[in-house]
């Protein structure tokens, strides 16, 4: 059915099919409600950060729908309310009410250990647009869909700045790996760079910035180069570490990264604060767009 909608509430109470004259109406409809949804949304955030400190306060909550990749059926879509708050995104099958409803999320995920990619049009799997892809700390890889594209950069915007805040709030982030069948470590530090140490000694290898990281290739299994250039001698000095979360160490060197360059941003610093006190997509109900 073409320039129609439904509105579906959290209790699962449905408007049913609301068709309009023309896709013009359709879309003012569809914004209009999607802005009460939003404001309704900022408000309800305000008022449950309240019970929460200031390391697990919420940036963002909002449905999209998950693309089911195992499904038997082509392009099956399920309706997921996703989360953040904190050091994580969270993953439920109705929004959370209560405190302890936060406790019984379908899934957890951290989100220094994700990776999270908008889709341009050229890299959608299916017809529905806004869509993003998310490949978690294991290497699964999950496809998100949106109604508008306001959500869409939403979601990009809450994502950026909850990462930044975790980031912020960790400083530095440890992993157990492996070098020349020793047991190692290697800490990503936001001030200092990369230290690898070893894990009996705590004796350091080597050290390098951020800036001197000049390429990285992995295996896809749980081998990692890095090339760093020595300040020196400015020759590329490569080092090979093999870790058992290899995805997780990956998405966490590319967050901390990230981090790097939002403070360089004047624009995000400085939007940041009300960001992160405002940030929020569609709410506890859902305006569901009929093509």
């Amino acid at each position: 059915m073409q320039n129609a909608f439904q509105v579906v509430a959290v209790d699962g109470v449905c408007s049913g099919i609301l068709q309009c004259l023309s896709a013009e109406d359709c879309m003012d409809w569809l914004q209009a409600i999607a802005s009460n949804i939003s404001n309704l949304t900022k408000h309800n955030i305000k008022k449950i950060n309240r019970n929460f400190p200031v390391n697990q306060q919420i940036v963002y909550m909002g449905w999209c729908e998950a693309r089911e990749q195992e499904s038997l059926q082509d392009r099956v879509y399920t309706p997921v309310f996703l989360a953040l708050r904190g050091s994580c995104l969270y993953r439920f099958l109705s929004p959370p009410v209560t405190t302890w409803d936060w406790t019984r999320a379908e899934k957890t995920f951290s989100v220094c250990e994700i990776m999270c990619k908008v889709l341009k049009d050229s890299d959608l799997l299916d017809r529905r647009k806004h869509c993003f892809t998310m490949q978690s700390e294991c290497g699964e890889d999950l496809y998100f869909s949106v109604e508008l594209e306001s959500d869409l950069a939403q979601w990009e915007r809450a994502f950026q700045t909850a990462t930044f805040l975790e980031v912020e709030r960790i400083q530095c982030k440890t992993y157990a790996c492996v070098l020349e069948s020793h047991l190692m470590g290697l800490t990503i530090d936001f001030s200092t760079g990369f230290i690898c140490f070893d894990a009996a000694t705590k004796a350091v290898l080597w050290r390098y910035k951020f800036s001197q990281l000049k390429g990285s290739s992995d295996d896809g299994k749980s081998k990692i180069k890095f090339l760093f250039q020595n300040p020196d001698t400015k020759q590329i000095e490569a080092k090979e570490l093999e870790f058992s979360n290899l995805f997780a160490v990956l998405h966490c060197i590319h967050s901390f990264f990230a981090a790097k360059v939002a403070c360089l941003d004047p624009l995000f610093l400085g939007n940041q604060a009300a960001t992160t006190a405002a940030v929020s997509s569609a709410s506890t109900s859902k305006a569901k767009h009929l093509a």
